[in-house]
């Protein structure tokens, strides 16, 4: 798996969809070039796509271009002045009346935060396949940010999306092995996986492996054949 997450020199509209998950990064220093609006269009509309509870779509999104606004967002995300560099924000909105009408309590306290953070995950992979940095902000003063943009009462700023041409390469992070965070079947809280491939099925690493140990395989007993004609 660690060849899947290396970061691809390849034009990002080449990779396929897990390609596009594992070269994803936050990026917080942007480029000063414009950000090309049908770009800003698909965002949009992969945001829109992403799956809701009850497909009810308690969501909105606030376009942010305006240079004084984005300075009043970075403000009010605990003075995160990065956050002007970027020549888009979207602010992501949850309707939480709509997900406490269907769903009660759970609905807005639950679902109206995770059908949110699908609809930022989509836009996040959307712009990095396109060509765009982004990052997803979460910590912020919530009536800050309701202030900057004239938001109402019965809506809910759930993420800020930061959209521009990355001017960095962050390195891939660290991240804990699969066997580390899978369980089957049951919890099991120190019971790591002992063969994920084979746990898992995956073909190639199992092979990979069968391989590896063939040839060590050969090369100890090549050494071994060495040896004994020395004598």
């Amino acid at each position: 798996m660690a060849e899947a997450v290396q970061h691809l020199t390849k034009d990002p509209s080449e990779m396929d969809t897990l390609e596009v998950i594992y070269t994803r990064r936050s990026i917080r220093k942007y480029r000063d070039i414009p950000v090309e609006w049908d770009k800003v269009g698909k965002i949009l509309e992969a945001g829109r796509a992403a799956p809701s509870a009850g497909n009810i779509q308690a969501w909105k999104f606030v376009v942010i271009t305006d240079p004084a606004k984005i300075r009043m967002l970075a403000e009010a995300a605990l003075q995160q002045y990065w956050m002007g560099s970027a020549k888009v924000h979207i602010i992501v909105v949850s309707q939480f009346e709509k997900h406490r009408r269907f769903y009660g309590v759970r609905g807005e306290r639950l679902y109206a935060i995770q059908d949110c953070a699908a609809a930022c995950q989509n836009m996040l992979l959307a712009a990095h396949y396109l060509g765009l940095g982004a990052c997803w902000v979460g910590a912020f003063d919530e009536d800050g940010v309701k202030r900057a943009v004239m938001m109402p009462e019965q809506a809910r700023p759930q993420a800020i999306i930061t959209l521009g041409y990355a001017d960095e390469e962050p390195p891939v992070p660290t991240k804990y092995k699969l066997e580390q965070v899978t369980m089957i079947e049951r919890w099991k809280m120190g019971q790591q996986i002992k063969d994920i491939a084979i746990t898992m099925g995956y073909p190639s690493l199992k092979v990979g492996k069968y391989i590896e140990k063939t040839k060590e395989f050969i090369g100890n007993l090549h050494d071994k054949i060495a040896k004994r004609d020395k004598k």
